[in-house]
């Protein structure tokens, strides 16, 4: 009977190794955006901490192993990692002022090294009470590490393809510390080692579960939250406030919906209708990157045929549901962008690519290589056009993916929306082989007190501060050599900053 349960609990605790750093992408994302710095940190914190545990434990198992020592070790991780959702927000708050690369890690640490430790004593303890004599350690340790990992590799598959979207970051969180505390109070069950202290302790353990899930539970819904999906993808969020109803991905905004006049309130959104200026009447567009559907909706309603590619299904679904992207508005296609454009053997006039965020670069939408394949599905007088996030105008990004684009287009223009040039702010750039004139007058209604603030002021500043970027020691973005995720850490640490002050301002914590 011990033997089986210590199968059982060793599979447990491997399996919620991985999930808890998968885990962590969801639970730290939202605040710091998932960028590779966020992987490096958690990857490094896991191996340190289970580096930690294996030699703990095998110190500890030394001096006299018993399955009661062995089960309190769950039970100890399990408390901790019930407590993650609570010690999250306080722990954010003082790790931000160091900046990403320090943040994340000063989080990492407190949040997931304590519980990994734990769960990395478990194996070598196991080891000691599972071998019979010397001659078999090295099969007893052979076969439970080979245990330990193959409940990861599935643990890592059902976290990723099944928990995260269909039962959600906070109750997955909460369940895995659940689990290995019934799995810990079990073993010291069969064990029969209960004293009064002991069972006061995993009593007041217990209850104080029940009650962090049940607050945690009722507090996860923000003021104003309309709809939250965790989705293969990252975590979903509508909410509506004074400002307007947003879409937020990770944590970062996407879409800022009026939903009296149904008309994004982006500043970017509009200066992307500047390629159908380019054309006399209406002709076919592809969008890479959904968000909730207003550029979509934009150039449907001025008579465009729209394919949408977008890679998330939920995020599809949310643009129809709560952001009115009607069914003939836009033909959406549920695939890579990058897939898409490889399958595909449409022609578009226009190509609009929105899939970045400040925090996240998809580095393969970003290449010589994919410019030269959007080419072959322009139109000879077609535009392309591409919307990234920079601090300033003279952005490396925004100059070195104006390299990039030139090695494809004859004339690449940046059309810019930061007042000064050097704040945070959106780039549109237009890459097209043909001249850089419109065909269509931009409306210039000086006199209308609401055109100051108004998407048709933000196409005219735009179109009017239009610059060539400098790309001189601007370097190439390839397949084989990208460096976007560094460059944009930059960037995402002061939208972050931003967020947060925004967010604070209207009361809604995330």
């Amino acid at each position: 009977m011990k033997k089986i349960f210590l199968l059982v609990l060793v599979s447990i605790s491997g399996a919620s190794v991985l999930a808890l750093e998968i885990l962590g992408t969801r639970i730290l994302g939202p605040f710091y955006g998932v960028s590779i710095f966020l992987w490096s940190a958690l990857i490094s914190v896991a191996l340190a901490a289970l580096s930690t545990g294996y030699a703990l434990g095998g110190r500890f198992a030394d001096k006299g192993a018993t399955l009661k020592k062995l089960s309190l070790l769950l039970v100890y991780a399990g408390i901790w990692i019930i407590f993650i959702p609570l010690l999250k927000y306080p722990i954010l708050t003082i790790s931000e002022p160091f900046g990403l690369r320090i943040a994340v890690l000063i989080a990492s640490v407190i949040l997931f090294f304590p519980p990994l430790t734990l769960l990395g004593m478990v194996s070598p303890y196991a080891i000691a009470l599972h071998a019979t004599s010397l001659d078999s350690v090295g099969k007893t340790a052979g076969n439970l590490y080979a245990l330990s990992t193959f409940a990861s590799v599935i643990s890592a598959l059902a976290t990723g393809y099944l928990l995260i979207p269909y039962v959600g970051v906070l109750q997955l969180t909460l369940l895995i510390g659940g689990i290995l505390l019934i799995t810990g109070i079990s073993g010291i069950i069969i064990e029969k080692k209960f004293s009064l202290p002991m069972m006061m302790f995993l009593v007041l353990s217990i209850t104080l579960f029940i009650f962090l899930k049940n607050y945690m539970e009722s507090s996860s819904n923000t003021n104003g939250s309309i709809a939250q999906k965790d989705s293969p993808y990252g975590e979903l969020r509508v909410l509506d406030t004074e400002n307007g109803r947003h879409l937020l991905i990770d944590g970062g905004i996407h879409t800022i919906f009026d939903t009296t006049t149904t008309s994004s309130r982006l500043h970017y959104a509009a200066v992307l209708e500047i390629p159908k200026y380019f054309f006399i009447s209406p002709g076919k567009m592809l969008l890479i990157g959904l968000g909730g559907g207003a550029v979509a909706k934009n150039y449907a309603q001025e008579g465009w045929k729209v394919d949408a590619v977008e890679i998330d299904p939920d995020v599809a679904t949310i643009a129809q549901r709560y952001f009115h992207l009607a069914p003939n508005e836009a033909t959406i296609h549920i695939e890579d962008g990058r897939r898409f454009l490889l399958t595909s053997k449409e022609e578009y006039d226009v190509i609009l690519l929105d899939a970045f965020g400040s925090s996240s670069i998809p580095f393969h939408l970003i290449t010589k290589e994919v410019f030269e394949l959007i080419t072959r599905h322009l139109t000879k007088q077609g535009i392309f056009a591409v919307n990234i996030e920079t601090v300033g105008w003279d952005d490396i990004l925004a100059r070195s993916v104006s390299a990039t684009m030139k090695q494809a287009f004859h004339n690449v223009v940046s059309l810019p929306m930061a007042e000064p040039p050097n704040q945070l702010g959106n780039i549109i750039l237009l890459g097209m082989n043909r001249s850089v004139e419109l065909r269509r007058e931009l409306e210039r209604n000086y006199l209308d007190p609401e055109f100051r603030y108004g998407s048709k002021y933000q196409k005219v500043h735009a179109w009017d501060n239009q610059f060539i970027a400098d790309t001189r020691s601007a370097p190439i973005l390839t397949d084989n050599l990208n460096p976007v995720d560094i460059w944009s850490e930059e960037i995402n640490f002061v939208a972050r900053k931003q967020l947060h002050s925004y967010f604070e301002k209207i009361k809604i914590q995330w």
